[in-house]
Protein backbone atom coordinates (compact mmCIF):
# COMPACT_ATOMS: atom_id res chain seq x y z
CA UNK A 1 0.00 0.00 0.00
CA UNK A 2 1.54 3.52 -1.06
CA UNK A 3 1.54 5.68 2.17
CA UNK A 4 0.02 8.48 0.23
CA UNK A 5 -3.25 6.10 0.76
CA UNK A 6 -3.21 6.11 4.50
CA UNK A 7 -5.48 8.38 6.62
CA UNK A 8 -2.04 10.27 8.63
CA UNK A 9 -2.69 13.45 10.40
CA UNK A 10 0.57 13.70 12.40
CA UNK A 11 -0.62 12.13 15.47
CA UNK A 12 2.67 10.76 17.26
CA UNK A 13 3.17 7.08 17.11
CA UNK A 14 2.13 5.54 20.35
CA UNK A 15 5.23 3.02 20.75
CA UNK A 16 7.57 5.31 21.90
CA UNK A 17 10.23 2.95 19.70
CA UNK A 18 7.95 2.63 16.36
CA UNK A 19 8.34 -0.73 16.88
CA UNK A 20 6.39 -3.58 14.31
CA UNK A 21 4.91 -2.55 11.16
CA UNK A 22 1.84 -0.13 12.25
CA UNK A 23 2.07 3.47 10.72
CA UNK A 24 0.97 4.54 14.00
CA UNK A 25 -2.26 6.51 14.70
CA UNK A 26 -4.63 7.77 12.54
CA UNK A 27 -5.75 10.68 14.90
CA UNK A 28 -4.77 14.25 14.50
CA UNK A 29 -1.56 15.93 15.10
CA UNK A 30 -2.21 16.79 19.28
CA UNK A 31 -1.94 20.64 19.91
CA UNK A 32 -1.06 20.40 23.71
CA UNK A 33 -1.66 24.20 24.73
CA UNK A 34 -4.13 24.66 21.66
CA UNK A 35 -8.16 23.66 21.03
CA UNK A 36 -7.08 20.48 20.03
CA UNK A 37 -5.08 18.03 22.27
CA UNK A 38 -4.97 14.63 21.24
CA UNK A 39 -8.04 14.34 19.28
CA UNK A 40 -9.78 12.12 16.21
CA UNK A 41 -10.17 13.64 12.80
CA UNK A 42 -13.81 15.28 12.42
CA UNK A 43 -16.36 13.27 10.66
CA UNK A 44 -18.39 16.19 8.52
CA UNK A 45 -20.87 18.22 10.02
CA UNK A 46 -19.21 18.34 13.74
CA UNK A 47 -19.33 21.39 15.89
CA UNK A 48 -15.75 23.18 15.40
CA UNK A 49 -13.74 23.38 19.01
CA UNK A 50 -14.36 26.35 20.64
CA UNK A 51 -11.89 29.38 20.62
CA UNK A 52 -12.36 30.51 23.68
CA UNK A 53 -11.06 28.89 26.84
CA UNK A 54 -10.89 29.65 30.79
CA UNK A 55 -8.89 32.45 30.09
CA UNK A 56 -12.00 33.99 28.41
CA UNK A 57 -13.83 33.65 31.86
CA UNK A 58 -10.92 35.71 34.72
CA UNK A 59 -12.68 36.99 37.55
CA UNK A 60 -14.14 40.27 37.20
CA UNK A 61 -11.01 42.77 40.05
CA UNK A 62 -8.38 40.67 37.57
CA UNK A 63 -6.33 42.99 35.69
CA UNK A 64 -4.55 42.34 32.52
CA UNK A 65 -1.45 44.16 31.78
CA UNK A 66 0.69 43.81 28.99
CA UNK A 67 -0.65 40.44 28.69
CA UNK A 68 -0.17 39.10 31.68
CA UNK A 69 -3.46 38.69 34.42
CA UNK A 70 -2.81 40.28 37.58
CA UNK A 71 -4.91 39.35 40.78
CA UNK A 72 -5.97 41.96 43.17
CA UNK A 73 -4.32 43.18 45.99
CA UNK A 74 -3.89 40.92 48.96
CA UNK A 75 -5.25 38.02 46.57
CA UNK A 76 -4.40 34.10 48.21
CA UNK A 77 -4.56 31.90 45.25
CA UNK A 78 -5.77 28.88 46.72
CA UNK A 79 -7.17 26.52 43.75
CA UNK A 80 -5.12 24.72 41.35
CA UNK A 81 -6.38 27.16 38.42
CA UNK A 82 -5.55 30.53 40.56
CA UNK A 83 -2.10 29.15 40.62
CA UNK A 84 -1.94 28.30 37.42
CA UNK A 85 -3.54 31.94 36.31
CA UNK A 86 -0.68 33.06 38.12
CA UNK A 87 2.36 30.66 36.10
CA UNK A 88 2.82 28.74 39.08
CA UNK A 89 3.62 25.31 39.55
CA UNK A 90 2.22 23.45 42.20
CA UNK A 91 3.73 20.28 43.69
CA UNK A 92 0.59 18.76 42.38
CA UNK A 93 1.61 19.73 38.66
CA UNK A 94 4.66 18.70 39.27
CA UNK A 95 3.60 14.83 40.39
CA UNK A 96 1.30 14.80 37.50
CA UNK A 97 4.23 15.44 34.93
CA UNK A 98 5.70 12.32 36.50
CA UNK A 99 2.94 10.36 36.06
CA UNK A 100 2.23 11.92 32.39
CA UNK A 101 5.44 11.39 31.18
CA UNK A 102 4.65 12.66 27.77
CA UNK A 103 3.62 16.58 29.45
CA UNK A 104 5.91 18.29 31.68
CA UNK A 105 4.57 20.65 34.58
CA UNK A 106 4.83 23.79 32.69
CA UNK A 107 2.54 22.24 29.76
CA UNK A 108 0.17 20.85 32.54
CA UNK A 109 0.22 24.47 34.34
CA UNK A 110 -0.93 25.96 30.75
CA UNK A 111 -3.71 23.40 30.64
CA UNK A 112 -5.24 24.15 33.73
CA UNK A 113 -5.20 27.86 33.64
CA UNK A 114 -7.23 26.87 29.88
CA UNK A 115 -9.68 24.80 31.75
CA UNK A 116 -8.57 22.02 29.72
CA UNK A 117 -7.29 19.96 32.45
CA UNK A 118 -8.33 19.78 36.08
CA UNK A 119 -6.10 18.27 39.13
CA UNK A 120 -9.48 17.05 41.59
CA UNK A 121 -6.84 17.45 44.95
CA UNK A 122 -8.92 19.04 48.16
CA UNK A 123 -6.59 20.37 50.30
CA UNK A 124 -7.26 18.43 53.22
CA UNK A 125 -7.41 15.26 51.22
CA UNK A 126 -3.74 16.45 49.96
CA UNK A 127 -3.27 15.68 54.14
CA UNK A 128 -3.89 11.83 53.98
CA UNK A 129 -2.82 9.80 51.16
CA UNK A 130 -3.95 11.11 47.80
CA UNK A 131 -1.67 10.28 45.08
CA UNK A 132 -2.74 13.87 42.47
CA UNK A 133 -4.17 12.89 39.12
CA UNK A 134 -5.76 15.03 36.14
CA UNK A 135 -8.49 14.88 34.20
CA UNK A 136 -8.23 15.99 30.56
CA UNK A 137 -8.25 15.11 27.20
CA UNK A 138 -3.79 16.36 27.37
CA UNK A 139 -3.64 13.37 29.52
CA UNK A 140 -4.28 9.98 29.62
CA UNK A 141 -7.79 8.55 29.59
CA UNK A 142 -9.26 8.18 33.20
CA UNK A 143 -11.49 5.90 34.82
CA UNK A 144 -14.11 6.37 37.98
CA UNK A 145 -15.39 3.59 40.13
CA UNK A 146 -18.56 4.14 41.70
CA UNK A 147 -19.36 2.15 45.17
CA UNK A 148 -21.53 3.19 48.08
CA UNK A 149 -23.84 1.54 50.44
CA UNK A 150 -27.39 1.48 49.79
CA UNK A 151 -30.16 1.55 52.70
CA UNK A 152 -30.61 -2.32 51.95
CA UNK A 153 -26.73 -3.38 51.08
CA UNK A 154 -22.74 -2.94 51.97
CA UNK A 155 -21.74 -0.72 54.57
CA UNK A 156 -18.23 0.84 55.77
CA UNK A 157 -16.05 -2.38 55.59
CA UNK A 158 -17.55 -3.58 53.02
CA UNK A 159 -16.96 0.40 50.72
CA UNK A 160 -13.32 0.07 52.06
CA UNK A 161 -13.18 -3.21 50.68
CA UNK A 162 -14.49 -2.23 46.95
CA UNK A 163 -12.24 0.79 47.39
CA UNK A 164 -9.10 -1.41 47.51
CA UNK A 165 -10.26 -3.48 45.10
CA UNK A 166 -11.04 -0.57 42.74
CA UNK A 167 -7.43 0.88 43.04
CA UNK A 168 -5.94 -2.68 42.77
CA UNK A 169 -8.16 -3.02 39.16
CA UNK A 170 -6.71 0.83 38.02
CA UNK A 171 -9.68 3.27 39.38
CA UNK A 172 -8.25 6.91 38.93
CA UNK A 173 -10.83 7.73 41.18
CA UNK A 174 -13.95 6.66 42.86
CA UNK A 175 -17.35 8.36 44.12
CA UNK A 176 -18.91 7.55 47.34
CA UNK A 177 -22.38 7.60 46.31
CA UNK A 178 -23.76 6.34 49.00
CA UNK A 179 -27.87 6.54 50.16
CA UNK A 180 -28.02 4.45 52.96
CA UNK A 181 -26.62 3.83 56.24
CA UNK A 182 -24.12 6.80 58.34
CA UNK A 183 -23.00 8.49 55.43
CA UNK A 184 -20.77 10.95 56.81
CA UNK A 185 -18.59 7.94 58.49
CA UNK A 186 -18.46 6.17 55.68
CA UNK A 187 -17.27 9.11 53.36
CA UNK A 188 -14.44 10.19 56.41
CA UNK A 189 -12.95 6.40 56.09
CA UNK A 190 -13.28 6.29 52.57
CA UNK A 191 -11.41 9.76 52.25
CA UNK A 192 -9.08 8.88 54.92
CA UNK A 193 -7.70 5.50 53.10
CA UNK A 194 -7.90 6.46 49.22
CA UNK A 195 -4.82 6.86 47.32
CA UNK A 196 -7.08 8.55 44.67
CA UNK A 197 -9.12 11.29 44.43
CA UNK A 198 -12.77 11.13 45.78
CA UNK A 199 -16.20 12.27 44.15
CA UNK A 200 -19.51 12.50 45.98
CA UNK A 201 -23.43 13.45 44.65
CA UNK A 202 -24.05 15.86 48.25
CA UNK A 203 -27.39 16.12 47.37
CA UNK A 204 -28.01 12.35 49.02
CA UNK A 205 -27.09 13.77 52.26
CA UNK A 206 -28.91 16.38 51.89
CA UNK A 207 -32.31 14.77 51.76
CA UNK A 208 -31.06 12.43 54.48
CA UNK A 209 -34.14 11.71 56.73
CA UNK A 210 -36.02 14.27 54.95
CA UNK A 211 -38.32 14.83 51.86
CA UNK A 212 -36.82 16.70 49.19
CA UNK A 213 -39.44 19.06 48.98
CA UNK A 214 -38.12 20.26 52.69
CA UNK A 215 -34.45 21.17 50.94
CA UNK A 216 -33.26 24.69 51.72
CA UNK A 217 -30.62 26.67 50.51
CA UNK A 218 -28.95 26.27 54.21
CA UNK A 219 -29.31 22.81 53.94
CA UNK A 220 -27.56 22.93 50.52
CA UNK A 221 -24.42 25.31 51.52
CA UNK A 222 -23.97 23.43 55.24
CA UNK A 223 -23.63 19.91 53.55
CA UNK A 224 -21.58 21.25 51.14
CA UNK A 225 -19.06 22.91 53.68
CA UNK A 226 -19.33 19.24 55.89
CA UNK A 227 -18.13 17.54 52.80
CA UNK A 228 -15.59 19.58 51.56
CA UNK A 229 -14.24 19.91 55.34
CA UNK A 230 -13.70 16.26 54.89
CA UNK A 231 -11.96 16.40 51.56
CA UNK A 232 -13.74 15.34 48.91
CA UNK A 233 -12.08 16.16 45.90
CA UNK A 234 -15.12 16.59 43.27
CA UNK A 235 -18.47 17.34 43.85
CA UNK A 236 -21.56 16.77 41.09
CA UNK A 237 -23.71 19.67 40.86
CA UNK A 238 -27.05 18.94 39.38
CA UNK A 239 -27.08 22.53 38.84
CA UNK A 240 -27.86 22.40 35.20
CA UNK A 241 -31.67 21.14 35.24
CA UNK A 242 -34.08 24.12 35.16
CA UNK A 243 -37.43 24.70 35.17
CA UNK A 244 -37.97 25.11 31.51
CA UNK A 245 -36.70 21.54 30.78
CA UNK A 246 -38.84 19.45 32.53
CA UNK A 247 -41.79 19.63 30.35
CA UNK A 248 -38.81 18.26 27.43
CA UNK A 249 -38.81 15.35 28.91
CA UNK A 250 -42.65 14.57 29.54
CA UNK A 251 -42.59 12.51 26.61
CA UNK A 252 -39.51 10.44 26.75
CA UNK A 253 -39.90 6.89 26.98
CA UNK A 254 -38.36 6.28 30.28
CA UNK A 255 -38.54 9.97 31.98
CA UNK A 256 -35.30 11.37 34.10
CA UNK A 257 -33.47 8.53 35.02
CA UNK A 258 -30.65 10.95 37.19
CA UNK A 259 -31.53 10.39 40.58
CA UNK A 260 -30.18 14.28 41.43
CA UNK A 261 -32.05 15.27 38.56
CA UNK A 262 -35.24 13.60 39.43
CA UNK A 263 -35.34 14.99 42.76
CA UNK A 264 -35.11 18.28 41.54
CA UNK A 265 -37.40 18.17 39.20
CA UNK A 266 -39.50 17.21 41.75
CA UNK A 267 -38.46 20.09 44.17
CA UNK A 268 -39.42 22.63 41.35
CA UNK A 269 -42.33 21.59 40.65
CA UNK A 270 -43.85 21.67 44.04
CA UNK A 271 -42.25 25.09 44.88
CA UNK A 272 -42.71 26.45 41.58
CA UNK A 273 -39.50 27.96 42.19
CA UNK A 274 -36.11 27.31 39.85
CA UNK A 275 -33.35 24.65 40.74
CA UNK A 276 -31.89 26.01 44.00
CA UNK A 277 -28.29 24.72 42.75
CA UNK A 278 -28.41 27.08 39.80
CA UNK A 279 -29.74 30.06 41.91
CA UNK A 280 -26.73 29.70 44.26
CA UNK A 281 -24.44 28.66 41.87
CA UNK A 282 -22.00 31.26 43.18
CA UNK A 283 -22.54 30.67 47.11
CA UNK A 284 -21.44 27.13 46.05
CA UNK A 285 -18.62 28.30 44.17
CA UNK A 286 -17.38 30.02 47.12
CA UNK A 287 -17.52 26.57 49.11
CA UNK A 288 -15.54 24.49 47.14
CA UNK A 289 -13.05 27.39 45.91
CA UNK A 290 -11.98 27.47 49.45
CA UNK A 291 -11.23 23.50 49.59
CA UNK A 292 -10.34 23.25 46.17
CA UNK A 293 -13.24 20.88 45.12
CA UNK A 294 -13.67 20.53 41.51
CA UNK A 295 -17.03 20.73 40.50
CA UNK A 296 -18.69 17.60 38.23
CA UNK A 297 -21.96 19.78 36.54
CA UNK A 298 -24.32 16.36 36.57
CA UNK A 299 -26.27 15.55 33.86
CA UNK A 300 -29.15 15.00 35.55
CA UNK A 301 -30.97 15.15 32.20
CA UNK A 302 -28.81 12.39 30.50
CA UNK A 303 -30.95 9.95 28.81
CA UNK A 304 -31.96 6.59 29.95
CA UNK A 305 -32.33 4.93 27.25
CA UNK A 306 -31.41 4.75 23.25
CA UNK A 307 -34.62 6.29 22.19
CA UNK A 308 -34.46 9.65 24.35
CA UNK A 309 -30.41 10.33 23.08
CA UNK A 310 -29.17 13.29 21.98
CA UNK A 311 -33.26 14.77 22.53
CA UNK A 312 -33.99 18.30 23.15
CA UNK A 313 -33.79 18.21 26.96
CA UNK A 314 -30.30 16.41 26.93
CA UNK A 315 -29.03 19.34 24.95
CA UNK A 316 -30.66 22.20 26.54
CA UNK A 317 -29.52 21.01 29.69
CA UNK A 318 -25.57 20.73 28.42
CA UNK A 319 -26.22 24.46 26.99
CA UNK A 320 -26.80 25.62 30.76
CA UNK A 321 -23.10 23.41 31.88
CA UNK A 322 -21.88 25.54 29.65
CA UNK A 323 -23.23 28.89 31.05
CA UNK A 324 -22.07 27.24 34.46
CA UNK A 325 -18.41 26.05 33.22
CA UNK A 326 -17.93 29.88 32.38
CA UNK A 327 -19.56 31.14 36.22
CA UNK A 328 -17.12 28.62 38.19
CA UNK A 329 -14.18 29.72 36.03
CA UNK A 330 -15.10 33.48 37.06
CA UNK A 331 -15.07 31.81 40.42
CA UNK A 332 -11.36 30.42 40.55
CA UNK A 333 -13.56 26.62 40.35
CA UNK A 334 -12.37 23.67 38.30
CA UNK A 335 -14.61 22.44 36.76
CA UNK A 336 -15.59 19.15 34.45
CA UNK A 337 -18.85 18.22 32.61
CA UNK A 338 -21.05 15.38 33.04
CA UNK A 339 -22.09 13.57 29.64
CA UNK A 340 -24.87 10.71 28.83
CA UNK A 341 -25.33 7.42 29.63
CA UNK A 342 -27.31 5.87 26.49
CA UNK A 343 -26.17 7.13 23.40
CA UNK A 344 -26.52 5.31 19.87
CA UNK A 345 -23.20 4.58 18.86
CA UNK A 346 -23.58 6.72 15.90
CA UNK A 347 -24.35 9.71 17.67
CA UNK A 348 -21.13 9.86 19.91
CA UNK A 349 -18.99 11.70 18.24
CA UNK A 350 -21.44 14.37 17.68
CA UNK A 351 -22.13 14.12 21.97
CA UNK A 352 -18.42 14.52 22.61
CA UNK A 353 -17.71 17.52 20.20
CA UNK A 354 -20.75 18.93 21.28
CA UNK A 355 -19.71 19.37 24.48
CA UNK A 356 -15.90 20.51 23.40
CA UNK A 357 -17.52 23.53 21.66
CA UNK A 358 -20.09 25.14 24.21
CA UNK A 359 -17.82 23.99 27.17
CA UNK A 360 -15.07 25.61 26.01
CA UNK A 361 -12.59 22.59 26.01
CA UNK A 362 -13.51 21.64 29.59
CA UNK A 363 -12.83 18.02 30.36
CA UNK A 364 -16.31 15.54 29.82
CA UNK A 365 -16.58 12.82 31.93
CA UNK A 366 -18.91 10.13 30.54
CA UNK A 367 -21.02 6.93 31.94
CA UNK A 368 -20.49 4.73 28.92
CA UNK A 369 -21.75 5.43 27.26
CA UNK A 370 -24.39 2.46 26.45
CA UNK A 371 -25.07 1.57 22.98
CA UNK A 372 -28.05 -0.41 23.58
CA UNK A 373 -30.14 -0.88 26.00
CA UNK A 374 -31.24 -5.18 26.23
CA UNK A 375 -28.40 -6.52 27.17
CA UNK A 376 -28.55 -6.23 31.19
CA UNK A 377 -26.64 -8.16 32.83
CA UNK A 378 -23.88 -7.48 30.16
CA UNK A 379 -23.92 -3.77 30.47
CA UNK A 380 -19.95 -3.53 31.09
CA UNK A 381 -19.63 -4.53 27.72
CA UNK A 382 -22.20 -2.57 26.47
CA UNK A 383 -21.00 0.42 27.49
CA UNK A 384 -17.39 0.07 27.34
CA UNK A 385 -17.97 -0.42 23.48
CA UNK A 386 -19.27 3.18 23.72
CA UNK A 387 -17.06 4.33 26.48
CA UNK A 388 -13.82 3.71 23.92
CA UNK A 389 -15.58 5.85 20.91
CA UNK A 390 -16.36 8.68 23.34
CA UNK A 391 -12.81 9.16 24.76
CA UNK A 392 -11.38 9.04 21.43
CA UNK A 393 -13.60 11.51 20.50
CA UNK A 394 -13.02 13.66 23.04
CA UNK A 395 -13.73 12.62 26.61
CA UNK A 396 -11.55 12.41 29.45
CA UNK A 397 -12.61 10.49 32.01
CA UNK A 398 -14.62 7.51 31.83
CA UNK A 399 -17.24 6.14 34.48
CA UNK A 400 -17.81 2.55 34.39
CA UNK A 401 -20.88 0.51 34.20
CA UNK A 402 -20.76 -2.70 36.21
CA UNK A 403 -22.83 -5.75 35.38
CA UNK A 404 -25.01 -5.33 38.22
CA UNK A 405 -25.92 -1.67 36.34
CA UNK A 406 -29.50 -1.56 36.02
CA UNK A 407 -30.25 -4.76 38.53
CA UNK A 408 -28.53 -4.05 41.23
CA UNK A 409 -26.23 -3.03 43.68
CA UNK A 410 -21.91 -3.90 42.45
CA UNK A 411 -20.38 -6.45 44.92
CA UNK A 412 -16.96 -7.12 44.96
CA UNK A 413 -16.30 -8.89 41.48
CA UNK A 414 -18.76 -6.42 39.87
CA UNK A 415 -16.32 -3.61 40.91
CA UNK A 416 -13.43 -6.00 38.90
CA UNK A 417 -15.12 -6.40 35.86
CA UNK A 418 -15.98 -2.62 35.29
CA UNK A 419 -12.62 -1.66 36.23
CA UNK A 420 -11.21 -3.94 33.41
CA UNK A 421 -13.84 -3.30 31.04
CA UNK A 422 -13.19 0.63 31.60
CA UNK A 423 -9.34 -0.13 31.44
CA UNK A 424 -9.71 -1.59 28.18
CA UNK A 425 -11.65 1.56 26.45
CA UNK A 426 -9.61 3.74 28.04
CA UNK A 427 -6.09 2.09 26.90
CA UNK A 428 -7.62 1.43 23.59
CA UNK A 429 -8.69 5.05 23.01
CA UNK A 430 -4.92 6.20 24.33
CA UNK A 431 -3.51 4.42 21.82
CA UNK A 432 -5.57 5.48 18.89
CA UNK A 433 -5.14 9.05 19.55
CA UNK A 434 -1.55 8.28 19.48
CA UNK A 435 -0.47 9.25 22.35
CA UNK A 436 3.37 8.76 23.25
CA UNK A 437 4.31 5.88 24.80
CA UNK A 438 0.59 4.04 25.23
CA UNK A 439 1.52 0.90 22.91
CA UNK A 440 4.77 0.03 24.86
CA UNK A 441 3.24 -2.32 27.07
CA UNK A 442 1.30 -3.71 23.96
CA UNK A 443 4.62 -4.36 22.23
CA UNK A 444 6.18 -5.43 25.07
CA UNK A 445 3.43 -8.55 25.43
CA UNK A 446 3.22 -9.10 21.51
CA UNK A 447 7.36 -10.12 21.69
CA UNK A 448 6.39 -12.21 25.01
CA UNK A 449 3.28 -13.83 23.13
CA UNK A 450 5.83 -14.69 19.62
CA UNK A 451 8.38 -15.99 21.68
CA UNK A 452 6.05 -18.27 23.34
CA UNK A 453 7.53 -17.25 26.97
CA UNK A 454 4.48 -17.97 28.41
CA UNK A 455 5.78 -16.70 31.98
CA UNK A 456 6.66 -13.06 30.39
CA UNK A 457 3.06 -13.17 28.63
CA UNK A 458 1.18 -13.60 32.13
CA UNK A 459 3.83 -10.76 33.82
CA UNK A 460 2.84 -8.38 31.63
CA UNK A 461 -1.01 -9.16 31.24
CA UNK A 462 -3.16 -6.71 33.02
CA UNK A 463 -4.74 -9.71 34.54
CA UNK A 464 -2.18 -12.36 34.57
CA UNK A 465 -4.28 -14.51 36.91
CA UNK A 466 -6.78 -14.90 34.76
CA UNK A 467 -4.53 -15.61 31.96
CA UNK A 468 -2.53 -17.95 33.66
CA UNK A 469 -5.24 -20.26 35.06
CA UNK A 470 -7.30 -19.69 31.54
CA UNK A 471 -4.28 -21.33 29.93
CA UNK A 472 -3.72 -23.76 32.41
CA UNK A 473 -7.34 -25.17 32.81
CA UNK A 474 -6.23 -27.00 29.34
CA UNK A 475 -2.82 -27.52 29.23
CA UNK A 476 -0.84 -27.48 32.64
CA UNK A 477 2.90 -27.04 31.42
CA UNK A 478 4.33 -24.23 29.39
CA UNK A 479 4.77 -25.49 25.64
CA UNK A 480 5.67 -24.09 22.61
CA UNK A 481 1.84 -23.80 21.38
CA UNK A 482 -1.22 -23.50 23.13
CA UNK A 483 -4.26 -25.35 23.63
CA UNK A 484 -6.29 -23.93 20.82
CA UNK A 485 -4.36 -24.42 18.02
CA UNK A 486 -1.96 -27.62 18.98
CA UNK A 487 1.47 -28.04 18.29
CA UNK A 488 1.37 -28.43 14.46
CA UNK A 489 -1.09 -25.46 13.84
CA UNK A 490 0.93 -22.80 15.84
CA UNK A 491 0.95 -20.07 13.76
CA UNK A 492 3.39 -18.42 16.46
CA UNK A 493 5.38 -21.31 16.48
CA UNK A 494 5.97 -21.75 12.55
CA UNK A 495 6.60 -17.72 12.28
CA UNK A 496 9.29 -17.68 15.44
CA UNK A 497 10.97 -21.31 13.35
CA UNK A 498 10.87 -19.12 10.05
CA UNK A 499 14.54 -17.64 10.02
CA UNK A 500 13.64 -14.68 7.15
CA UNK A 501 11.00 -13.45 9.80
CA UNK A 502 11.76 -11.36 12.81
CA UNK A 503 9.09 -13.07 15.06
CA UNK A 504 10.06 -14.07 18.16
CA UNK A 505 13.42 -13.85 18.43
CA UNK A 506 12.85 -9.92 20.07
CA UNK A 507 15.82 -9.58 22.57
CA UNK A 508 15.39 -9.79 26.05
CA UNK A 509 11.87 -12.22 25.42
CA UNK A 510 13.52 -15.53 24.36
CA UNK A 511 11.77 -18.10 25.93
CA UNK A 512 15.01 -20.46 26.64
CA UNK A 513 14.67 -23.59 28.30
CA UNK A 514 11.38 -25.28 29.21
CA UNK A 515 10.63 -24.85 32.74
CA UNK A 516 7.85 -25.91 35.02
CA UNK A 517 5.76 -22.94 35.82
CA UNK A 518 4.78 -22.62 39.53
CA UNK A 519 1.48 -24.18 40.91
CA UNK A 520 -1.91 -21.98 40.67
CA UNK A 521 -1.97 -19.34 42.95
CA UNK A 522 -5.03 -19.09 45.43
CA UNK A 523 -6.40 -16.55 43.39
CA UNK A 524 -5.76 -18.47 40.20
CA UNK A 525 -7.28 -21.34 41.82
CA UNK A 526 -10.48 -20.05 42.42
CA UNK A 527 -10.71 -18.54 39.46
CA UNK A 528 -11.14 -22.42 38.02
CA UNK A 529 -13.23 -23.04 40.74
CA UNK A 530 -15.67 -20.38 39.24
CA UNK A 531 -15.69 -21.35 36.20
CA UNK A 532 -16.20 -24.93 37.41
CA UNK A 533 -14.91 -26.51 33.99
CA UNK A 534 -12.37 -28.88 35.82
CA UNK A 535 -13.44 -31.26 38.97
CA UNK A 536 -12.20 -30.34 42.82
CA UNK A 537 -9.88 -32.95 42.59
CA UNK A 538 -8.40 -31.33 38.62
CA UNK A 539 -8.18 -27.97 39.96
CA UNK A 540 -6.27 -29.40 43.37
CA UNK A 541 -3.94 -31.14 41.09
CA UNK A 542 -3.32 -28.03 38.67
CA UNK A 543 -2.70 -26.24 42.20
CA UNK A 544 -0.15 -28.64 43.45
CA UNK A 545 1.22 -29.04 40.16
CA UNK A 546 1.24 -32.79 40.39
CA UNK A 547 1.40 -33.03 36.60
CA UNK A 548 2.65 -36.70 36.17
CA UNK A 549 -0.14 -37.07 33.12
CA UNK A 550 1.73 -35.01 30.67
CA UNK A 551 5.29 -35.75 32.18
CA UNK A 552 5.93 -32.56 33.68
CA UNK A 553 7.62 -33.94 36.43
CA UNK A 554 10.59 -34.17 34.42
CA UNK A 555 13.00 -31.64 33.84
CA UNK A 556 11.10 -30.65 30.07
CA UNK A 557 7.31 -31.18 29.71
CA UNK A 558 7.09 -34.68 27.19
CA UNK A 559 4.56 -32.46 25.02
CA UNK A 560 7.38 -29.60 24.30
CA UNK A 561 8.61 -29.90 20.31
CA UNK A 562 11.69 -28.67 21.78
CA UNK A 563 12.31 -31.41 24.25
CA UNK A 564 10.61 -34.61 21.91
CA UNK A 565 10.30 -34.96 18.14
CA UNK A 566 7.45 -33.43 16.53
CA UNK A 567 5.79 -36.82 16.27
CA UNK A 568 6.20 -37.27 20.29
CA UNK A 569 4.67 -33.89 20.83
CA UNK A 570 1.55 -34.51 18.26
CA UNK A 571 0.88 -37.99 20.10
CA UNK A 572 0.99 -36.43 23.23
CA UNK A 573 -1.40 -33.24 23.06
CA UNK A 574 -3.78 -35.93 20.68
CA UNK A 575 -3.44 -37.71 24.19
CA UNK A 576 -4.02 -35.05 26.58
CA UNK A 577 -5.77 -32.26 24.63
CA UNK A 578 -9.17 -32.06 23.16
CA UNK A 579 -8.89 -32.33 19.70
CA UNK A 580 -11.09 -30.08 17.16
CA UNK A 581 -11.44 -31.21 13.80
CA UNK A 582 -11.32 -29.12 11.00
CA UNK A 583 -12.51 -31.28 8.16
CA UNK A 584 -15.87 -30.67 5.95
CA UNK A 585 -18.61 -32.38 7.91
CA UNK A 586 -20.40 -34.60 6.05
CA UNK A 587 -23.52 -33.03 3.76
CA UNK A 588 -25.83 -35.18 5.49
CA UNK A 589 -24.91 -34.18 9.18
CA UNK A 590 -24.17 -30.42 7.92
CA UNK A 591 -27.63 -30.29 6.60
CA UNK A 592 -29.33 -31.82 9.62
CA UNK A 593 -27.05 -29.36 11.77
CA UNK A 594 -29.72 -26.55 13.16
CA UNK A 595 -29.09 -23.14 12.39
CA UNK A 596 -28.41 -20.69 15.52
CA UNK A 597 -31.21 -17.92 15.90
Amino acid sequence: MNDRTLPLHGAPNPSSLQEGTSPGSFALRPQIGGALTFSSPDTPGMPPPSEKTAWDFMPADWKQVEGRWIAPEGFEAITQLEHARLGRITPEMRRIAEREPHLDAAAVRDEVAAGRLIIPANRVHLGYQLDPTCIGRAGRTKVNANMGASPISSGTDAEIEKLRWAERWGADTVMDLSTGGDLDACRDAIIRASRVPIGTVPIYSMILDRKIEELSPEIILAELESQARQGVDYFTIHAGVLRDHIPLAAKRLIGIVSRGGSLLAKWMIHHGLENPMYTLFDEICAVMRRYDVSFSLGDGLRPGGLADATDEAQLAELRTLAELTERAWRNGCQVMVEGPGHVPFDQIEYNMKLQRSLCHGAPFYVLGPIVTDVFPGYDHITSSIGATAAAYHGAAMLCYVTPKEHVGLPKKEDVKQGCVAYKIAAHAADVALGIPGTRDWDDSLTKARAALNWERHFELAFDGDTARALHDEDLDVDTDFCAMCGHDWCSVRISKEILELSSGKAEGFARGSVKRSEPLTPTQQQILEARGNLSTEEVHRLASKTRFAVGAHETKGICHSDARGADDAQRIQEQHLVQISTDPLPKSKAESRPLEG
